[in-house]
């Protein structure tokens, strides 16, 4: 049997609107899994928020987090590479938002390679809902005005709020920042009419985390299988050999995709990777 090669999206594509993996989903990717197929995700989230969402697949191969910033390794839990801003530019930014009445919340990796979210008090309703979701989650650390310590690698800046609030910075950081940071500008799934604007390293994008992704593993990226819903997704499946799009996605991704499966409400996934296994 051939080894099939994997990297699926997680929220909208694997994972189901309420941001859990179906019964019938994990089944499927474990059993891929002990067959000896290299399946994986590739997510904007964290490794804490993924596993507190997927985590009921074992997963075994390394993991593409915080939209490429970060090659994780989920079994030894240990980074295997990635890329960073640094602590002098990070704060650089933060000064630009602060600039324009605005504070992120900060994901890094402190000098032990722990996950942090570091953050001044939050007071509006948008980081207030997305901590919320994260319950006990140790990860967050506040301070009183937020910087980035030099023993620190920042590995995403991530701004929420309303269109129309984060536009005025969107357009400073692409004037300013243009070919020194990677910009994503999207929709929140889960927090209404909030959007999330988020700054990381120029390669910190999931294409090259695809591309890193295959050499951790050992194939080449045009014997992978990339699935995706959404904009930050382009680039995935612009790296991979096979592009699919679930029935949900975006139609930008739609267009860059070789075929569309079925929604992440139906199994689009597993059932696709059912298919092409045999």
């Amino acid at each position: 049997m051939k080894t099939l090669y994997a990297l699926s999206d997680l929220d909208g594509t694997l994972l189901l609107p309420n941001a859990t993996v179906s019964e019938f989903t994990q089944g499927v990717i474990t059993q891929l899994l002990n067959e000896g197929h290299v399946v994986s995700y590739a997510t904007a989230r964290s490794y804490a928020s993924s596993q507190a969402a997927a985590g009921s697949i074992p997963w075994k191969h390394p993991l593409v987090l915080y939209n490429g910033a970060l090659l994780y390794d989920p079994v030894a839990k240990k980074r295997l590479g990635g890329a960073f801003l640094n602590s002098e530019l990070t704060n650089e930014l933060l000064d630009l938002g602060r600039s324009f009445g605005h504070c992120p919340l900060l994901f890094a990796l402190d000098e032990q390679d722990n996950e942090r979210v570091l953050h001044e008090p939050l007071v509006l309703t948008g980081y207030q809902q997305f901590a919320a979701s994260r319950p006990g989650d140790k990860r967050f650390c506040e301070l009183p005005q937020l910087f980035c310590p030099d023993s620190t690698q920042t590995l995403i800046l991530t701004y929420i709020g309303h269109h129309d609030e984060l536009v005025p910075l969107l357009e400073a950081v692409s004037s300013l920042y243009t070919g020194r940071v990677h910009i994503h500008f999207m929709p929140d799934a889960y927090i209404a009419d909030h959007y999330f604007l988020e700054i990381s390293h120029p390669n910190a994008n999931k294409k090259d985390g695809l591309f890193l992704w295959a050499q951790s593993v050992g194939c080449q990226p045009e014997e992978v299988i990339a699935f995706g819903d959404n904009l930050n997704d382009l680039g995935l499946l612009e790296a991979a050999g096979t592009k699919v799009a679930v029935g949900n996605a975006q139609q930008k991704l739609k267009e860059a995709a070789d075929l569309v499966i079925d929604t992440n409400r139906e199994d689009g996934v597993a059932k696709y990777l059912l298919q092409v296994r045999v």
